[in-house]
């Protein structure tokens, strides 16, 4: 018995959801075709693919190592169908940018105008989504390049192009209590409470880690948010939360009625970049889209 592709997606799907009805749900499909499209997978490949149990479903140790494989193909197979309709109608390629929220009116947008202008029958698709999130899309194939902060340590299967410095701050409004103490210790903000990234995100587990090394207990998260850039600066100055923002936001509108807060720890070095995947091959469009990202940063003036 051959494989069917809707089988693959029913597959992926219910890996990353750990559930057959919101696998479901989220392809659209019926529930009984997922789990009859699973078992036909199954009995194809001749192993069993889940542990099935009441809290839901995991994979088995062989199903992880054929879900890593086949997730990355599956994006490569989808992408190459859609490149092979854009050149029948015409198109001239397909780009697909992921991009941090921090940085997508001040990167992407310029960098995109000027593509489209010099391309216009060239088709862009962008997502917008948090660091791991965009590393998870590119390793399985969805995406060519990602804009955001670069990690300390780059993972080895990653190549970065540095674009500029963006330090991370500890952030209050200006009449905080905290700002009120001589001499501010880390400890000083072991009460206070905090509005932080959920836990998946490193600037929070950065965060964490400081309080940890300091012999703190956890920060007291009271509002956690998917991103904490734009609805950032109203509930800061309305409230005695402390929070993150990136140097270049408190410079422009963000950063009015905000403060740094005056402590050592309070500022995490970062270096906002391009990521993209060693084992990809280059596309002219994706050289041409990083050199314009690079002449984006020069004219910012913020050049690493």
């Amino acid at each position: 018995m051959g494989i069917q592709l809707n089988d693959i997606d029913y597959f992926l799907a219910v890996a990353e959801e750990g559930q057959v009805r919101k696998a479901a749900q989220r392809l659209g499909v019926s529930q009984p075709a997922v789990t009859k499209g699973l078992q036909r997978l199954e009995s194809a490949m001749g192993f069993q693919l889940f542990e099935r149990s009441v809290k839901g479903m995991t994979l088995t140790g062989v199903a992880e190592q054929f879900r890593q494989r086949t997730s990355g193909l599956r994006g490569v197979l989808s992408d190459a169908v859609k490149e092979a309709t854009d050149l029948h109608i015409g198109s001239l390629g397909l780009l697909r940018v992921g991009v941090s929220p921090l940085y997508s009116e001040k990167l992407f947008v310029p960098a995109f105008v000027q593509l489209h202008q010099q391309r216009p029958a060239a088709t862009v698709r962008a997502s917008v989504h948090l660091n791991d999130e965009l590393w998870r899309l590119m390793r399985q194939g969805e995406l060519d390049l990602a804009i955001s902060s670069l990690p300390v340590r780059l993972p080895d299967d990653l190549t970065a192009v540095e674009l500029f410095r963006d330090d991370l701050c500890m952030v209050v409004r200006d009449e905080h209590p905290l700002l009120r103490k001589r001499r501010l210790k880390l400890s000083d903000l072991a009460d206070a409470q905090w509005m932080l990234p959920g836990p998946e995100v490193s600037a929070r587990r950065h965060v964490e880690m400081q309080f940890a090394q300091a012999g703190l207990q956890a920060p007291k998260i009271v509002l956690q948010v998917n991103n904490t850039a734009s609805q950032m600066r109203h509930v800061l100055c309305a409230t005695d939360l402390v929070s993150l923002l990136t140097e270049s936001m408190l410079v422009g509108n963000l950063g009015k009625g905000l403060t740094v807060l005056p402590l050592p720890q309070a500022r995490m070095k970062r270096t906002v970049g391009i990521t993209l995947l060693k084992s990809a091959p280059r596309q002219p469009m994706t050289s041409r889209f990083v050199e314009l990202l690079e002449q984006c940063a020069t004219e910012l003036g913020t050049v690493a």
